[in-house]
């Protein structure tokens, strides 16, 4: 059973964003979020994005996960060209190609573990309906969790929960697992445990794009991208 994306034999970036910008109207005037974003993220990275508030973190990630769309610019990713897809086909390849790990962790709260974890494949019948839930209980193992399958997401901790959101992020195979804040919500052992777990993913050929404030956090990626004012500032590789 496949729990991640197999890499891809093409040396294409698998992200690139060229020029692009994401603007929104509002009374005081004209707000530039994003401002002429040139960036490429290769297959297997783990890259933090980092900045302050209002630096346009995540305004990148929702244009990343197909959510928003850019004011100009292109987004390409594995060889997809986003603005070419109707909202319905947008939707279909977000739910195919982009997993993501939100920081409130967002599990629905009449269903166990293991069915959240199932929900993203019952939507996708990206596999058969006899396959899901072994296939979530794989996830749920390899993310430490199996044994809280069949509990409520209340009663789990905040780090099970989040290793829950994990599996569901990964429960399609995406190309992509976007991260927002992950560890934000969680305490210091918790979130290192955590970032341990992507890190490993990683080694494994997922690619990673965590937004984050945290040093710790961003010590374990393999590149920093910094935001400053919609703009990149500076892009540096882990040593």
């Amino acid at each position: 059973m496949t729990l991640l994306s197999n890499p891809s034999p093409t040396s294409a970036s698998l992200i690139s964003l060229r020029s692009v910008g994401k603007r929104y109207a509002s009374l005081a005037g004209d707000f530039n979020a994003l401002i002429d974003i040139d960036l490429a993220i290769e297959r297997g990275e783990f890259v933090a994005v980092v900045g302050q508030s209002g630096s346009g973190k995540s305004t990148l990630l929702n244009l990343l996960a197909g959510i928003d769309r850019p004011s100009s610019g292109e987004i390409m990713i594995d060889g997809q060209a986003l603005r070419q897809l109707s909202e319905k086909a947008l939707s279909a390849w977000r739910g195919r190609s982009i997993g993501i790990v939100f920081q409130f962790f967002q599990l629905l709260p009449t269903l166990t573990a293991a069915e959240n974890v199932m929900l993203p494949m019952d939507f996708g019948k990206r596999w058969p309906a006899r396959e899901r839930r072994p296939r979530a209980l794989a996830l749920l193992e390899r993310l430490g969790v199996a044994d809280q399958a069949d509990k409520l997401p209340a009663a789990l901790s905040g780090g099970q929960q989040q290793r829950v959101a994990v599996a569901r992020a990964l429960a399609n195979a995406p190309a992509i697992l976007l991260a927002d804040e992950p560890t934000g919500n969680l305490d210091s052992r918790t979130a290192q445990a955590l970032l341990e777990v992507l890190s490993d993913l990683v080694r494994e050929g997922q690619t990673v794009v965590m937004v984050t404030h945290e040093p710790s956090a961003i010590r374990h990626a393999t590149r920093a991208v910094t935001l400053a004012d919609g703009r990149i500032v500076e892009t540096a590789h882990a040593d």
